[in-house]
């Protein structure tokens, strides 16, 4: 009687047939997340949104200087409408990762690469990148259909005039966003994150301000305001350079503190 023998597979055979070539670097997070982005309906109406604004604001404040003499700088008509289209940017911001909250897609991100910084960074990377060459175009499309209606253009050749408060301008857009993508992470519902960046961005300045009659006692509150985002914005894109330091580290702050606060909410809850 003969005893049967089962070959089984060594180890090295099975690990080779389970091993694959391929490996999910961190440049194919960021260009899934690019991808997921793009793909969404809400992105391209909040980009097409934001030049609608930021370029009619431009058009109807050329217009009114040149029947009025107004002080503002032609640069200015560039930069100006950013108070409007910053809510854009940061609910923008918001939507690209609450609607992965709101779907459960975001169990599925986190499974394919557990890593969950590197999501965090891959979606910051991406949202960073969007805004800011949104934000070049539209203030490209606004400096051309402006130009012939100014009394007197662009001075290109004084960079605190021209290409400071533009590039601090595109730096200000990316903020925003950023800050709405800080909150998405911290508070994973979209009306949620959305009233929370509303509210730092737009809400709070006027609450505070609302305190300048209260008296010296009082004033703290108002001078805290130009550390809230939109200040930080304002004396970035100034033109007489006094603040723009101050503006530039408050715009960073934000933004940083927010992401930070994400990256701990991501690593100690569940999705």
């Amino acid at each position: 009687m003969s005893t049967a023998t089962v070959s089984v597979p060594s180890t090295d055979a099975v690990s080779g047939l389970a091993a694959s070539p391929y490996r999910l670097s961190f440049v194919r997070v960021v260009r899934s997340e690019w991808l997921k982005l793009l793909s969404l309906r809400s992105t391209w109406w909040s980009l097409a949104i934001t030049v609608a604004l930021s370029v009619g604001i431009s058009l109807l404040m050329a217009a009114a200087m040149r029947d009025f003499e107004s002080g503002i700088t032609p640069v200015m008509v560039i930069v100006m409408p950013m108070q409007f289209t910053m809510l854009v940017a940061g609910i923008l911001g918001a939507i690209a990762i609450t609607g992965e909250y709101s779907t459960g897609m975001i169990r599925s991100t986190l499974t394919a690469e557990p890593r969950r910084g590197a999501v965090l960074a891959a979606k910051s990377i991406v949202v960073t990148v969007l805004l800011a060459l949104a934000t070049a175009v539209t203030y490209a499309i606004a400096v051309l259909v402006t130009a012939p209606i100014l009394k007197t253009g662009i001075d290109w050749s004084d960079a605190a005039q021209s290409w400071t408060p533009l590039l601090a301008g595109v730096f200000a857009m990316a903020t925003f966003a950023l800050i709405g993508l800080g909150f998405g992470f911290i508070i994973r519902n979209g009306a949620g994150a959305i009233a929370a960046t509303v509210g730092v961005l737009f809400v709070l300045p006027i609450v505070l301000s609302m305190f300048s009659f209260a008296g010296e006692g009082w004033r703290w509150l108002v001078d805290s305001t130009q550390y809230l985002p939109m200040s930080g914005a304002q004396a970035a894109t100034a033109v007489d350079g006094d603040h723009i330091v101050r503006g530039l580290v408050t715009l960073a702050a934000w933004p940083a503190a927010l992401l930070i606060g994400a990256w701990v909410s991501l690593r100690s809850r569940d999705a």
